[in-house]
Order: C-alpha cells, then structure tokens, then sequence
C-alpha cells in the first residue's frame, strides 16, 4: 500500500489543530503533516520530493505572514515534484479577486471558509483523495474504506 501525504497550513496553532483534529479519521491510511508557514511548508515538501513521498492533498490558509497561501499554492503548482497534487484554500479573508487568482494560477481545487464544517470539509477531502489516486493511477483498493464511494464510480466508469 502506498503512503500519501496531507498537508495542512495555518499559522494560528489553534486552527491548524482543528484542521488536523477534523482529518484524524484519514489517519490510518493517510500521513497528516502541520505547517505553522508557507516557508515550512516548502522545507517539508522538498524533503517528501527527496524521499520520493506523495503529497495527495495540501490544506493552506490565505492569510499568513511572509508568503501567502495563494502564493504558496501557486509555487506548488509551478513545480513539477507535485504534479496532480490537490489543493484547498481555507480562509476567511479572500477577495473576489485572490480567489479567482488562486483558481486561475494555483489550479486550486475547492475553497472552504473559516468557520467551516467538518463533515463538508471530509466530504470534500474524501472526494479529492480519490481523484489524487485514481488520477495518478495508484491501487485504490487498499482505501475503500476511505475513498468516496461516488466519486470512484464516476472516475471508474
């Protein structure tokens, strides 16, 4: 079974807890790593880069110091180690005109705004996962018990 990465931005520690708390049940099949930055988050995705570590989904706020989100996101997507990584915008802050720049040069995937739900924000991650994976062509049958069932039928057909 191959291991994938979730990575989850947010530089207000308490947020980024809650995040990672609403995830937990991906736990067993998924490694959920926390950035406190954009600048860490870099770090971190050039050493998954190095050991060759998928990164199935990143989960970044908008709002941070130094580098943005939507920055973050965008150099992302420039480099071709994470070529079909999903990426979320998670935030309470964006413009009409950030988000539709993140959409455009980032090829974000979903937006989900601060206070958000948590069965909304599972839904929408257990749809993503499984485009990651059926997408990059990888088994699927070892995360059946976590994969949206829909979303693998629509792929499958």
């Amino acid at each position: 079974m191959d291991y994938f990465n979730i990575i989850c931005i947010d530089d207000e520690r308490e947020v980024l807890d809650a995040v990672v708390q609403d995830l937990s049940i991906f736990n067993p099949f998924f490694n959920i790593e926390e950035c406190e930055s954009a600048e860490e988050c870099l770090q971190l995705l050039e050493e998954l880069a190095a050991e060759e570590s998928p990164v199935a989904l990143i989960i970044s706020d908008h709002v941070m110091p130094g580098k943005s989100g939507i920055e973050l996101l965008i150099d992302i997507q420039k480099n071709n180690n994470f070529v079909g990584t999903k990426k979320i915008l998670l935030t309470g802050l964006a413009t009409q005109k950030d988000t539709i720049n993140a959409i455009n040069n980032a090829k974000l995937d979903n937006y989900l705004e601060k206070v958000w739900d948590k069965q909304k924000l599972v839904q929408m991650v257990k749809e993503l996962l499984t485009e990651y994976i059926i997408e990059r062509g990888f088994d699927y049958t070892d995360y059946n018990d976590i994969l949206d069932p829909a979303t693998l039928y629509r792929l499958l057909q």
